[in-house]
């Protein structure tokens, strides 16, 4: 059960999906919404649920938030004003242009929210708030592409509430969440960008705000990557128009730079959603937001692992870990007793019946299946299973009781990973 990538020419998510049947798109659907078929959505939740793992062992707390708001929300939080060409047209539910309903292009404005509906002391925080929640993009139809962009993003995201003292730990911790999925996921990060200002104009806060910012987020970045051989990259003017931001950069196989990871300061909505907490002294403060996800988007992530992987995803994330394939009718009872006693382990397993053996076997492997399990007359009176790795291309006979605990225990391996605690 190996988790090597195969590393040919590269191969596009999109021709790849011919074999694996991860996603499709539907012209009554539109472009840029993509339907998870269920091999897609098989990696969806395993990637999704390695976000959550992290951003719990971060003590992020779980929220849940609506996709539409009013006008006056994205008005005050200034998304109108600087995204409104990027916005999906809004929904008349009344004569008044104030009862129009929009779809969000960001959950930030929602998760501040939630910290506004009650009181918050400087002895609660920080308080991170976490959701896997989608976003809308109002893409044009010739840009839209595969996963890799899309007009709806389940994005893992996660904001920070916190004081200014607060923000260089909290910055770090969210780095090293970052730096954590991916290599639980085996996406190799470039290096990390220090995204500032330069001396144009359009910068929101003060230009100490901003000096202090970019401090604190160097010096995070610093005692973070001081554990990786990664180097720190100033990227001056690459800063949102809002506040710094450390950005995880990663090369596709075409050898595109893109951000996959961020870690970025936010002036902008707690002054604009009057976001406060009660501090020491008893007055009123402004805390600063934080916005992190340690996963990123859904789409882009599979896309990208897809690619890495050539299709043939670790075992963990494996639409299929095991497919059983019965010699003949004979063998299916022992087939399902053993693809029963797998998935009652939680484990991805599908039984095969129609088709010659060795078609079979074929259809398996342009699947990327991870194991091809043979039972035959002798495997079934024997109760086990011949087992084919079609990673290392290694066949042998193995008991099915032992088949399953050892694909359990592969299974879990990635929780090694998110038990590291994150902060120093």
């Amino acid at each position: 059960m190996t988790d090597r990538p195969d590393r040919p020419d590269h191969l596009d998510h999109r021709d790849l999906n011919r074999d694996l049947a991860v996603f499709a798109g539907d012209p009554l659907v539109g472009p840029g919404l993509p339907l998870w078929l269920p091999a897609g959505a098989a990696v969806f939740d395993e990637v999704a649920r390695l976000a959550k793992d992290l951003a719990h062992a971060d003590g992020c707390i779980d929220v849940h938030t609506p996709v539409l708001a009013k006008r006056g929300l994205f008005e005050r939080s200034g998304h109108l004003a600087k995204f409104a060409d990027d916005m999906f047209p809004p929904l008349a539910m009344g004569e008044a242009p104030d009862e129009d309903l929009f779809l969000r292009p960001a959950n930030c404005p929602h998760h501040a929210l939630v910290y506004a509906a009650e009181p918050h002391s400087y002895r609660e925080l920080p308080i991170r708030l976490n959701e896997l929640a989608p976003m809308f993009r109002a893409e044009r139809s010739g840009v839209v592409s595969g996963l890799s962009r899309v007009r709806q993003i389940n994005l893992d995201d996660t904001h920070v509430f916190c004081r200014p003292d607060q923000v260089a730990d909290e910055a770090a911790r969210g780095l090293r969440s970052a730096l954590a999925a991916q290599a639980a996921l085996g996406l190799p990060v470039d290096h990390v960008r220090l995204s500032l200002r330069d001396d144009s104009g359009g910068w929101l806060g003060s230009a100490e705000q901003w000096s202090l910012a970019q401090e604190d987020l160097r010096a995070a970045a610093y005692a973070v990557l001081a554990d990786h051989d990664l180097p720190l990259v100033d990227g001056v003017g690459e800063a949102a128009f809002y506040g710094p931001k450390l950005d995880l950069q990663v090369s596709d196989g075409r050898g595109h730079e893109e951000t996959i990871a961020t870690v970025q300061l936010d002036f902008n909505q707690p002054e604009r959603l009057d976001l406060s907490y009660v501090g020491a002294d008893g007055g009123r403060h402004r805390p600063v937001m934080i916005h992190r996800g340690a996963v990123g988007s859904m789409e882009r992530v599979v896309a990208a692992l897809l690619e890495r992987y050539a299709g043939r995803l670790p075992f963990w994330l494996a639409p299929v870990q095991l497919v059983v394939l019965p010699v003949h009718p004979e063998q299916d009872a022992a087939a399902r007793a053993l693809a029963d006693g797998a998935r009652a382990r939680g484990l991805r397993v599908e039984v095969a019946h129609d088709g010659s053996l060795g078609a079979r076997i074929r259809a398996a492997r342009q699947r990327r299946d991870h194991l091809i399990g043979v039972v035959g007359e002798r495997e079934a009176s024997a109760g086990a299973v011949q087992v084919r790795d079609v990673g290392q291309d290694l066949v042998h006979v193995a008991p099915a009781g032992e088949l399953v605990e050892r694909m359990a225990g592969a299974h879990g391996r990635r929780e090694a990973v998110v038990a590291q605690p994150s902060s120093s």
